[in-house]
């Protein structure tokens, strides 16, 4: 049916049965922008559904989008979809995860309230140790992210974030000389960089860009997490890395939750971690931005 595998199909109709929707399936339709996955709008008689499958799947990618949606819900904070089911390949059967399909109305003024519900979110989602980190790896994008618990920030930036990204620039051969020293030089200063802050861990959604963002029927929704518990001051940064939100979400998110001294001053550096990313997924044209902020920092 339009594409899907037989053993998915009948595994789906499985799935949708212990949900309590009988089906069976009426509509099967592919969806657009997805590059690691394959996605589908799975329609029945009783609801819709969003499938994202995949016969040779990055280990553990869907048990991990799962979990972190999961751990999103659980803080009854910003909306996600909820999560069905998910398996990793068998028998012939496809890896998948079943998520709730969600669509609404484009409303600006959503945004304010996204904000709101983001401060939330990191005011609430306390580490369950106090510890930076998460009990697994998980993904951003396609790349592995590695976690594990760290008491101290800098030092879990550090080891779990930038030097990561650096070994794996160096195996893509994107680590040029001058790039490793201003990496090791910038790494050597962090607790500098980011001392004098107070600061606790909080869960975060961890890959939030616009395209993450997503009209429902009850105001904006997050997909694809690529969660931790970090400090917050990373997740607001990137959302200013690719255009940037609306001037509401972040008068909201302040209001709700102010933000510590310096902020600004720390944008660039926490975002290395994603530019980092970028020039390892797409190549040399991420370059000049990560050699920017290193001679900022490190220079």
């Amino acid at each position: 049916m339009n594409g899907i595998p037989e053993t998915l199909r009948r595994h789906l109709e499985s799935v949708l049965r212990g949900q309590g929707d009988p089906g069976p399936l009426r509509s099967v339709r592919p969806l657009g922008g997805g590059c690691i996955n394959n996605a589908m709008r799975v329609e029945t008689d009783a609801g819709v559904y969003l499938l994202k499958w995949n016969p040779d799947p990055l280990p553990g990618m869907f048990a991990a989008e799962a979990r972190g949606l999961q751990l999103l819900a659980e803080t009854g904070t910003v909306h996600v979809p909820a999560v069905y089911a998910f398996s990793e390949p068998q028998d012939g059967l496809p890896a998948m995860i079943l998520l709730e399909w969600l669509e609404g109305p484009p409303n600006i003024q959503s945004m304010a309230r996204l904000g709101e519900k983001l401060a939330e979110l990191h005011r609430s989602g306390r580490s369950p140790n106090a510890a930076y980190g998460l009990d697994r790896d998980n993904y951003l994008g396609s790349t592995p992210q590695v976690n594990g618990w760290e008491t101290d920030w800098p030092r879990f930036f550090a080891r779990c974030r930038l030097v990561p990204q650096m070994e794996l620039a160096r195996r893509n051969g994107r680590l040029t000389p001058a790039r490793a020293r201003l990496l090791e030089r910038l790494i050597g200063r962090l607790d500098a960089l980011l001392g004098g802050v107070e600061r606790r861990p909080a869960l975060i959604h961890g890959d939030l860009w616009g395209g993450n963002v997503i009209p429902g029927p009850d105001g904006l929704a997050l997909i694809d997490p690529a969660v931790s518990y970090s400090d917050r001051e990373a997740e607001i940064a990137y959302t200013h890395l690719f255009g940037g939100f609306t001037r509401e979400f972040y008068q909201a998110y302040r209001a709700t939750w102010p933000l510590e001294p310096g902020f600004e001053d720390r944008i660039d550096l926490y975002n290395l971690y994603h530019l980092l990313n970028h020039l390892n997924l797409f190549g040399e044209g991420y370059g000049a931005d990560v050699d920017r902020v290193l001679r900022r920092y490190a220079g």
